[in-house]
């Protein structure tokens, strides 16, 4: 059963990527690949919210864990794509452009990442006092 969420969330996650990025490229046209880096951002954001605040707050079972982080966010998110897109602007001679991207992918991920797991943080805090007062 694991293997066919996996799958069945990664089809999906895929597929949200997919329209996501032709959604942005209607309206973004040059060089830089702000399609992949805002899909990166909101996976990070996603995934750290989702092991946070989910995980911590519900006995959350493998399947749906694994669906959810490996098949969805998985496949939303990529690495694959952001180092193609890296070296096409280092191809192209774009240095600095792939210099900005890479930093902004790396650091931006994190920051994201830890956002989502601060706004869960504050989530469950909320959350535990709203129990006790209760």
């Amino acid at each position: 059963m694991i293997y066919f969420v996996v799958g069945l969330a990664g089809v999906i996650g895929s597929l949200l990527r997919y329209y996501l990025g032709l959604s942005i490229h209607s309206w973004w046209i040059t060089s830089f690949p702000l399609a992949t880096l805002m899909i990166n951002y909101l996976g990070s954001f996603t995934l750290g919210w989702f092991n946070e605040r989910i995980t911590q707050s519900y006995s959350v079972p493998e399947w749906l864990r694994l669906g959810f982080g490996t098949g969805l966010i998985g496949s939303f998110t990529t690495f694959s794509t952001f180092s193609v897109e890296t070296m096409t602007l280092m191809n192209q001679g774009l240095w600095e452009m792939a210099f900005v991207y890479v930093l902004l992918s790396m650091v931006g991920g994190l920051l994201f990442a830890y956002f989502g797991f601060r706004v869960a943080y504050f989530q469950l805090r909320k959350s535990k006092e709203g129990m006790e007062t209760a």
